[in-house]
């Protein structure tokens, strides 16, 4: 079965997007990505690549007046969120698709995405858990679901569901919570009573997180990485994995990870590691051709000023290791370690 995907970014988020394009590529058999560029930038960089299996859609094609009437209002963050069951009804309207999941661009395939798409058998909706980890629980405020991996079949119901949350977001989607509502994702809560054929995605290789990840353990097999959710010692393909809060920022530092979210050394290294090496070199690639585009989305200082980690390290075993009194300096070091703030150039 081919699989369709839509997702949409700007040219701050273009190295991500070549990414997940390239992920795809390795990992799915056969698959359509669409690509609603939200800038020129974007749009004239993609469609100059001319990538295989990959559509360019500009603003200026997708939008229409019910978008436009209400653009003004939003944020640049809060007005992406409306459009994303636009996207997908774009997609499936315009090329007649049989059906069209909506991804986020800051995602990266691991195995062949299929294996959710076809999880759903008859049913015409998929969405996503959260499955937070109990202490990060959010999902009375930003929802028990997540819009990140959402796929419409081009049915009676599934258009049902699809055009009922196309209305919601352009009546309301906001970065806040409000009313039981927040963005575009507190809609889903109750899909799976207020409409027929939605289903819940159980394979939890699909939507691993930085607020779920705690939750497994994680190794390589066969080139294949395999998780073990930690509770059942249940084993899992991953499939995607979600690198939300990931933050470039000046100076050249990245920080994989600009929330409480802790993060263990094995998925740094398993995960985030490759994946931020691999934006680095989408982002020289992008620079090479265009220097005006800021690809990897940098938006100002660090917070903190990070330290290479034989620095840090190092400075950990004089002044801390030593020390059982100095707990604030533990506790600032632990904070420094848990956002993990590194130079770029340790990436090359």
């Amino acid at each position: 079965m081919k699989l369709n995907f839509c997702t949409l970014f700007n040219s701050a988020y273009l190295s991500r997007g070549l990414a997940l394009h390239q992920s795809l590529m390795e990992q799915c058999k056969a698959f359509h990505l669409y690509v609603f560029a939200f800038d020129d930038l974007s749009f004239i960089y993609l469609s100059g690549l001319d990538l295989p299996n990959m559509t360019v859609i500009s603003l200026k094609t997708f939008e229409d007046k019910a978008l436009l009437d209400i653009k003004s209002g939003r944020t640049a963050a809060e007005y992406c969120w409306t459009c994303t069951p636009s996207t997908v009804l774009y997609c499936i309207e315009k090329y007649n698709l049989t059906h069209c999941t909506y991804i986020d661009a800051d995602m990266y395939f691991y195995s062949d995405p299929a294996v959710l798409v076809e999880e759903m058998g008859d049913n015409a909706v998929l969405i996503t858990d959260h499955r937070y980890t109990s202490r990060y629980d959010q999902s009375g405020k930003s929802g028990k679901y997540c819009v990140q991996f959402v796929c419409f079949k081009n049915t009676e119901q599934g258009l049902k569901v699809l055009n009922w949350w196309r209305n919601a977001c352009i009546e309301w989607c906001y970065n806040r919570f409000e009313d039981g509502k927040f963005g575009d994702q507190k809609y889903l809560d109750d899909w799976t009573t207020r409409f027929d054929g939605v289903h819940d995605l159980r394979h939890l290789g699909g939507g691993v997180a930085p607020w779920n990840v705690q939750q497994y353990s994680f190794n390589r097999e066969n080139g294949k990485l395999i998780g073990l959710e930690i509770s059942s010692s249940k084993r899992f393909y991953l499939v995607f994995y979600h690198y939300h809060s990931l933050r470039f920022f000046e100076g050249d530092v990245v920080c994989y990870c600009d929330t409480e979210y802790d993060l263990s050394p094995e998925v740094k290294e398993l995960l985030y590691r490759p994946y931020v090496k691999n934006l680095m070199k989408h982002y020289r690639g992008i620079k090479n051709k265009n220097a005006g585009i800021n690809a990897n989305g940098v938006f100002g200082p660090a917070p903190y000023q990070p330290m290479r980690l034989a620095t840090l390290w190092k400075y950990y075993r004089e002044n801390i290791a030593s020390s059982r009194r100095n707990i604030l300096g533990f506790r600032l070091l632990r904070q420094i370690c848990n956002h993990y703030y590194f130079y770029t150039s340790d990436f090359t």
